[in-house]
């Protein structure tokens, strides 16, 4: 299980990013929520979808819910 953090600000396209602990483009501490510990991606972004209707995994460390 990892640790995941939703980025607080969206991208130019609405996105909020969800990244797992350790990603080199996790967001700064004040920049980013934490959504708890999960099995992969897709619990994580879930868990985000109900603060941010539009969220998206990260191309680099959540890959397995990329998906623009």
């Amino acid at each position: 299980m990892k640790k995941y953090y939703v980025n607080n600000n969206a991208q130019n396209n609405g996105d909020h990013e969800v990244h797992k602990e350790g990603c080199s483009w996790l967001p700064k501490r004040e920049n980013r929520t934490y959504l708890g510990k999960f099995s992969n991606c897709k619990g994580a972004a879930k868990e985000a979808k109900k603060t941010y209707s539009q969220c998206n995994g990260c191309y680099y460390c959540s890959n397995d819910c990329h998906t623009s």
